[in-house]
């Protein structure tokens, strides 16, 4: 009955066109005040308590140096690398880009920064070279959605926090999905490309190539810094994130000097926004966890889906089912720190790895960010492009068909998820 009460609050809230963090609060407070016994000083003290951790500092490091390689010539950098290797392909410029979102996921670590970052540079690239602006903003609008998927990733330090797992481990099992993904994305697009018979580029040659390669090593070269000091103990993952910041800037500034150092307060202004806007998100979302708690609604729920004798097979179909509708209304911030406390005690119950889940989630929040109602590439792509939530939700269409195919493939494969973090040691 609690539950029911609960999430039956938020969705009404919702429904009304209530931001979503408000939506949280208000559901928090009004069950609180009607149906507990709960001090209302608690609710106040969870409010700093709940992103009191030292890992959630990650969040706006990332964000910040997100911000440095958006501005800093990094894409512009990574897009002429892809493009000197495989722009004489069919659908050169289109593949290009998603090689160039899947290498700015690399060192980004959030969606929307790989949106617009490479987004903004190809859109009117391929444009100019004949390619119809519905195609390239479908490639662009699922492609961008591996910011999340591969190596730093806002989300995971989110989940991270909210189950206790390794960040690291979580950074490095999302490293051959996020290369599975790039390839399935670059073979649909290159069999699109080929059937509607879109324009080649002139091939480069290896000295062209080579020249590219050393222009964009600045930017690649942060991969090695995150991966080597996390597997090194050198750092934290969120000493990590501030060394990301920190080299970004340097890279942006002194070294490509694509930025001008009076640009920095802009980029830390729209980084603290960014920061706070999410933060104040995430706070309203631990408050939530913490009724849900409070109430045992996640031990109960497990206890149900266990009674259902549903098996790990079963279980992991109905936590897909269950992440897909809620990103239809939510962000994935919100639903990480709802969805992954209800999920967790069952998911552990039934042997499930607790960095497989991560993934899983991980994917299903990138679904849920490229098709409507809320899904913030769309918006992001649309505003770039130009183009119309309906028009761009029918042209992501083959891309995020793709993407289901993969959410399938990682949910039942946990081998691919799980590999790499074993070898390196991260985890039994």
């Amino acid at each position: 009955m609690s539950s029911a009460i609960l999430f039956g609050l938020l969705i009404a809230l919702m429904l009304t066109g209530m931001p979503i963090s408000i939506s949280l609060g208000l559901t928090v407070l009004s069950f609180v005040f009607v149906f507990t016994q709960v001090p209302i000083e608690s609710v106040a003290l969870k409010l700093f308590t709940g992103i009191e951790k030292f890992e959630i500092m990650a969040i706006p490091f990332f964000i910040l140096a997100g911000g440095f390689l958006t501005y800093g010539g990094v894409a512009r950098r990574m897009i002429d690398f892809a493009t000197s290797m495989i722009g004489h392909l069919h659908g050169g410029l289109a593949l290009a880009g998603i090689l160039a979102c899947s290498m700015f996921a690399l060192v980004c670590g959030s969606s929307v920064a790989t949106v617009v970052a490479i987004g903004s540079i190809v859109l009117p690239e391929m444009v100019r070279h004949g390619y119809p602006m519905k195609f390239g903003a479908g490639v662009i609008t699922v492609a961008g959605s591996l910011g999340i998927l591969m190596l730093p990733s806002i989300p995971k330090v989110i989940y991270a926090v909210a189950t206790g797992t390794s960040i690291g481990a979580l950074f490095v099992a999302g490293l051959l999905p996020g290369i599975m993904l790039t390839t399935m994305l670059c073979t649909v697009t290159w069999f699109i490309a080929r059937k509607r018979n879109y324009p080649r580029m002139q091939r480069s040659n290896w000295g062209q190539r080579w020249k590219a390669f050393r222009e964009s090593i600045w930017g690649l070269m942060l991969v090695v810094i995150i991966i080597g000091g996390i597997y090194s103990g050198l750092f934290t993952a969120t000493e990590a994130a501030a060394m990301a910041a920190v080299y970004s800037f340097f890279v942006s500034v002194f070294v490509y000097k694509a930025m001008p150092i009076k640009e920095t307060g802009k980029v830390l202004l729209g980084a603290a926004n960014m920061s706070a806007m999410l933060l104040y998100i995430i706070t309203n979302a631990a408050l939530f966890s913490f009724i849900l708690t409070n109430e045992n609604i996640p031990h109960a729920l497990a206890d149900w889906i266990l009674a259902k004798d549903l098996g790990w097979v079963g279980f992991l179909l109905l936590a897909n089912l269950l992440l897909l509708v809620a990103g239809n209304f939510m962000e994935p911030s919100s639903i990480i720190l709802i969805m992954a406390p209800i999920l967790y005690p069952a998911a552990m119950a039934l042997g499930i790895n607790p960095v497989h889940l991560g993934i899983l989630i991980d994917v299903n929040m990138e679904v849920g960010l490229c098709h409507p109602p809320v899904g913030l590439n769309l918006y992001v792509a649309s505003g770039i492009s130009k183009l119309g939530i309906t028009e761009l939700t029918k042209a992501v269409m083959p891309w995020l068909l793709t993407m289901l195919v993969f959410l399938v493939i990682v949910t039942y494969w946990p081998w691919l998820t799980l590999v790499l973090p074993r070898a390196l040691g991260m985890m039994q």
